[in-house]
């Protein structure tokens, strides 16, 4: 399209072009609906805490019943090893980052159906509905935190330097969660049974990370058709394993920090995070038509 100026004998050119659906993210858009973003993140904050009436204790009613059921089962009945650690506490310092995750990606998978009127009204960056979902979680896990710390001073456990790894391994657990929401969102506006299958789904994840049990009791060679396979290796495909065991190592001291996993979990991470970006963007167009 070109526009000519009677006053000036420039001529003003605009390209228009069709985006490219195989990029990851328009960097320049999200900037400018920044506001937005933010506006989001807090509509989900206050409508979790919004007529509650046990507001911000929902945060940690879940990972600390959940820790209560797994210690005497794990425990005491089974008696799975700890790391050295009381299992209370190996438990819980897992089931803080678990409990975030599995929260991120059932409120992502249901962020584009929970705000089908919104897409066909008004246009806004549409990958903001499940980083904002994701973002939001970030609060219950902040209020666990807490508690986590007070339950170390109980049992007199002191982090080392190791602690200082914590940033990283929750931006890990963020992309993680991200990305896989992204991937779940998407595919839930054209298949709806995605949503009744996400629950399932997140409770046989939890089985496949070491929440109730440490890594040590994977095997690290175990032989398949005449080779020795790291099943450790294996097992730090699932991104959380890494961010699991390194909030146990940072936080107890229970064993050494796991680069290893942690390292597999990042290139992991990365990956689920582009592919699901990648395929929101390409499904994005018929967002509004489906939802």
């Amino acid at each position: 399209m070109m526009v000519t100026d009677a006053h000036d004998s420039k001529q003003h050119v605009t390209v228009i072009e069709p985006e490219n659906r195989w990029s990851v993210l328009d960097w320049r858009e999200l900037l400018e609906f920044r506001d937005l973003y933010w506006f989001l993140v807090w509509r989900g904050i206050k409508s979790r805490y919004a007529q509650s009436v046990m507001g911000v204790g929902w945060a940690v009613i879940q990972p600390v019943f959940s820790m209560i059921v797994f210690t005497i089962v794990f425990g005491r009945l089974a008696s799975v090893q700890s790391d050295g650690v009381p299992y209370s506490v190996f438990a819980f310092a897992a089931l803080i980052p678990w409990t975030y995750f599995a929260n991120a990606i059932t409120d992502g998978s249901n962020s584009l159906i929970s705000n089908s009127a919104l897409l066909s009204k008004v246009y806004f960056p549409r990958i903001f509905l499940p980083l904002a979902a994701v973002t939001a979680k970030l609060i219950d896990f902040a209020i666990a935190m807490v508690l986590l710390v007070l339950m170390l001073i109980w049992f007199g456990i002191m982090p080392d330097a190791r602690v200082f790894i914590l940033p990283y391994l929750i931006f890990l657990m963020m992309i993680t969660a991200a990305g896989i929401g992204a991937w779940l969102t998407a595919l839930a506006v054209q298949y709806r049974d995605v949503q009744h299958a996400t629950s399932f789904l997140v409770q046989l994840l939890m089985y496949a990370a070491p929440v109730v049990y440490p890594t040590s009791l994977i095997p690290k060679s175990y032989p398949v058709l005449g080779f020795d396979l790291n099943m450790q290796h294996l097992y730090a495909l699932n991104p959380m394993v890494g961010v699991i065991e390194g909030f146990r190592s940072g936080l107890l001291g229970s064993r050494p920090m796991p680069w290893d996993l942690i390292g597999i979990g990042t290139i992991s991470a990365l990956v689920i995070a582009f592919t699901g970006f990648v395929y929101f963007r390409k499904r994005e167009m018929h967002f509004a038509d489906v939802a």
